[in-house]
């Protein structure tokens, strides 16, 4: 399984949040699926900030679970 498939598997169903860890040491903590996106080939991850990170694939090198309690859907602020 690619890491473009383990993502979108991420995503489906109870959502726990998530780091991507790349190639170059940085890591992107997802801890909703409204700050992801994957296409054919890369993934765009948004901060906090709302600003948006274009990650190549290739470069996501692993992806480690956080030990939370999944989400379904929205959250409540």
């Amino acid at each position: 399984m690619s890491n473009l498939d383990e993502i979108r598997q991420r995503l489906r169903g109870a959502f726990r949040p998530f780091t991507l860890h790349l190639s170059d040491g940085r890591k992107f903590h997802v801890p909703h699926q409204d700050f992801i996106a994957v296409g054919q080939r890369v993934v765009i991850y948004v901060d906090e900030r709302d600003l948006s990170n274009v990650i190549d694939a290739l470069h996501i090198v692993s992806l480690e679970e956080d030990q939370s309690e999944p989400t379904r859907g929205v959250t409540t602020a």
